[in-house]
């Protein structure tokens, strides 16, 4: 008996994944034979890349770390505001003395220190520097516009972009005494550093004045209150020394008019017209008041405000000291390696996407080959 042959049963491939295999394939050898475009394509853009890279403008950042001031770092310009603190202080009738504070912040080291950040990203005091400089002024010239308005723009644009390449800013923001770093961007390693510090040197000059200035503007303000106070002292004691005058010929006239020639014992001291010193004390009493010129005999607190502005008068600001208001960590070095242009990165970007381009290329030239065989 004869078993019918044992067929085995036949499953047809997939094709999706006979088609995957063949394109994957198909990729490759286009890729392979595409190799001439890609490799043309890489070496252009690295070619290109090398050569942007190597003519690039360079910037370069020199930097510096700067912290709050010690008290000998301004200890001559301490002296100078402290000289005043006897015209600020105020003294008492029972000896005592009040200290006054008015004079503290002008020597807060932390305040000092914020002055000089501030005056140094001051975009006034940026702009003043820039105009000083020849290297801003050589790209200052190159720009080159149609119309006024445009130039106007484009030099708006400028200083606006250089004031950012000179900065100070904080290293640690956690911090309330924390270092700046202040760094300043130029075209040479040289020209950074000797711009830096003149850029400093010229930051410094204006804290100093201004630091002068705010101490000259609180004595002139402390003088005019002063003679303010004097003017007012002087006249009520010249409006009381007129009115003891005149109470004093009331009481006179009385005491002739009751023949009171001299004082009585018995009366009361606070009588209005002071009939009890008689007449003959009180005709005294009017003609010394009628010859008193110190008015300090009748306001003693005169005395205090003349002895103050006569030390005023002796005293003057010294603009010779010389004081810092920061202290150098790190001093000014020259770079040693440039900001921009990163030409090793430019390299190897421009050869990744050149031979991005080529493969792309050659895929596209693939795709549209195997469209027209499918369409044929």
């Amino acid at each position: 008996m004869n078993n019918p042959s044992t067929q085995v049963p036949h499953y047809p491939q997939s094709p999706s994944f006979q088609n995957d295999e063949i394109d994957l394939k198909e990729l490759f050898i286009a890729l392979w034979k595409g190799k001439i475009t890609i490799v043309v394509c890489t070496l252009i853009f690295a070619i290109g890349a090398v050569l942007y890279a190597l003519t690039a403008q360079e910037w370069w950042s020199s930097k510096a770390k700067v912290m709050i001031p010690q008290v000998h770092d301004f200890a001559e310009y301490q002296e100078q505001v402290k000289q005043y603190q006897p015209i600020f202080d105020i003294y008492q009738e029972d000896g005592t003395v009040l200290v006054s504070e008015e004079l503290d912040s002008l020597v807060d080291n932390e305040i000092l220190f914020h002055n000089f950040i501030s005056a140094y990203n001051s975009s006034n005091n940026k702009k003043k520097f820039l105009d000083g400089s020849e290297e801003f002024q050589s790209f200052k010239a190159q720009l080159d516009t149609d119309t006024d308005t445009d130039k106007k723009e484009a030099t708006r644009q400028l200083y606006s972009e250089w004031f950012q390449k000179i900065s100070a800013v904080v290293i640690d923001q956690k911090s309330d005494v924390s270092p700046y770093s202040i760094s300043l961007q130029a075209t040479t390693k040289e020209s950074s550093y000797t711009l830096l510090n003149e850029y400093i040197t010229s930051v410094k000059a204006v804290v100093f004045n201004d630091a002068l200035n705010n101490l000259q503007a609180i004595v002139n303000g402390k003088r005019n209150e002063l003679r303010q106070q004097k003017t007012i002292l002087e006249t009520q004691a010249k409006n009381r020394l007129t009115v003891e005058i005149e109470r004093s010929q009331y009481g006179l006239e009385i005491a002739k008019a009751a023949q009171v020639n001299k004082p009585i014992q018995n009366m009361g001291n606070n009588e209005l017209f002071a009939i009890g010193l008689g007449s003959q004390a009180l005709s005294a009493k009017i003609k010394a008041l009628k010859s008193v010129t110190n008015l300090s005999v009748i306001e003693p607190r005169l005395q205090q405000i003349d002895a103050k502005l006569d030390m005023l008068k002796s005293m003057k600001i010294d603009r010779n000291i010389q004081f810092q208001t920061f202290r150098y960590l790190e001093n000014v070095e020259q770079p040693f390696t440039r900001d921009k242009p990163k030409r090793a990165l430019i390299a190897v970007l421009g050869t990744l996407l050149g031979g991005m381009l080529g493969v792309a290329i050659v895929l596209v030239r693939f795709a549209f080959r195997k469209e027209d065989e499918l369409e044929s």
